[in-house]
């Protein structure tokens, strides 16, 4: 899973809590706030990138996005935005509101900057679509105690998600390889047919990602890279490659811990949310669109503020919140997610073949090994007469060449009879008529 740092900024509630910073347990560096209402001054994302904009226009009323993730706690910050939910873990709760796993606050973390409601006029955290509503997928990673593979988890939370209404899928969390099982082909082919948008963390070179890695990689998936507080690329709060789509904010990000706490963290499991709150305004404000226009309306209202695109820093350039919701758009051009996706397994699957049992050894019965049989009394008759043996190398070759010699004869005679005729002939022949002179 993309493990994002983030560190406490301060709560209205159980102030003494700790956070691990580099495998060590500190105190809180900030002052705790008597209230949250500084929490929404440090939003700067919602201005910046349009989203105040936006809500003119839509809040993302009607839209439902799955979070798999470690699990949405039940906290003020979200509360009446989890919808629904499940654990795939076998570790939480039937409704996926229990953290699970290592990072366990990871998944409310992602819920709170994607939907968040506030805790009152001013107050709490704000997420960019905070009239979204949530479904809630608890994974846990970093366990053995899981009933199936991290993998597995991930399969059977998008078929969930699928079958209880999502329009939205996002997935902050990577394989930090480029491949993904097979079992992922048939899950994602699934979200693409039903119309689903996928949304995936492009991973972090702070943890060891230096280019994204599955989903990301993933066909028909859009992929999210993170950018600093400036709009510059993120060095150790992002990572590179071709399949990036668009860029977000992945640093100075402010969200909700189980418990109530606020903390600002970095990365692309942050800016991933925001995407996907992103495509929920826009699923939203045009209902009718499929998710290929969707994701379309994202990508080419994304601003390139400067830079060369698409790119494998930036992809299409920075999200812009209030354009993708009222900007004229052309219509898509490229393949529908599905696919693509069917394209990528036609030709990258084809080559691998289910491997065929190995036949079990047929069980040999053994001989009983037996006496040689006796050999027959010396007989004089026998000893005359031709075995198989001298027949086919002795008396067969002799009798060719005795009849081969005796016709050489028979034809040496014939000659030699012939040729005498012949001078006896030519003799008479060549006697003169008269005697006594020549002609």
């Amino acid at each position: 899973m993309t493990r994002s740092a983030w560190r406490r900024i301060g709560a209205g509630v159980a102030l003494g809590l700790t956070v691990a910073l580099g495998g060590a347990f500190v105190a809180p560096t900030a002052p705790a706030f008597a209230e949250n209402t500084q929490v929404r001054d440090l939003e700067y994302w919602l201005n910046d990138y349009g989203f105040t904009q936006a809500w003119n226009t839509t809040r993302g009323a009607g839209v439902t996005v799955a979070v798999i993730d470690t699990g949405v706690a039940d906290v003020a910050d979200l509360a009446g935005a989890v919808v629904g939910g499940t654990d795939v873990s076998g570790l939480g709760s039937t409704n996926g509101q229990t953290p699970v796993g290592e990072g366990s606050e990871h998944g409310t973390l992602v819920a709170s900057l994607l939907a968040g409601r506030g805790t009152g006029e001013g107050s709490g955290v704000l997420g960019v679509a905070p009239e979204a509503s949530l479904l809630a997928v608890s994974v846990a990673f970093g366990t053995s105690d899981a009933t199936l593979s991290n993998d597995d988890q991930i399969a059977e939370g998008i078929r969930w998600a699928v079958d209880n209404g999502a329009d939205v899928i996002n997935m902050s969390l990577t394989r930090n390889t480029l491949d993904w099982p097979p079992s992922w082909d048939d899950a994602f082919l699934y979200a693409f047919e039903n119309d689903v948008v996928v949304v995936a963390a492009a991973g972090n070179r702070g943890s060891g990602t230096t280019e994204v890695g599955a989903p990301a990689t993933i066909p028909g998936v859009l992929t999210v890279a993170g950018v600093d507080r400036n709009k510059g690329a993120s060095f150790d709060a992002s990572s590179q490659g071709i399949t990036i789509s668009v860029a977000a904010p992945s640093e100075q990000l402010v969200g909700v811990v189980p418990g109530g706490g606020y903390v600002q963290w970095n990365g692309t499991s942050a800016a991933a949310p925001i995407v996907s709150g992103l495509v929920a305004l826009v699923r939203a404000a045009y209902p009718r669109l499929d998710a290929a226009e969707v994701m379309n309306r994202v990508i080419e209202t994304a601003d390139p503020n400067g830079r060369v695109v698409p790119s494998p820093i930036y992809g299409n350039g920075l999200i812009d919140a209030a354009a993708a919701v009222t900007a004229a758009v052309p219509a898509s051009t490229s393949p529908e997610p599905a696919a693509l996706l069917e394209e990528w397994i036609r030709v990258h699957r084809r080559a691998d073949t289910e491997v065929e049992p190995t036949p079990q050894t047929a069980t040999q019965v053994p001989v009983a090994p037996q006496e040689d049989p006796a050999l027959p009394a010396p007989s004089v008759v026998a000893a005359w007469l031709p075995s198989p043996l001298t027949l086919t190398y002795v008396t067969v070759p002799l009798l060719v060449l005795v009849g081969f010699g005796t016709l050489v004869t028979l034809l040496g005679t014939g000659a030699t009879r012939h040729i005498k005729r012949i001078r006896s002939k030519r003799y008479v022949f060549v006697q003169p008529n008269h005697v006594g002179g020549l002609s």
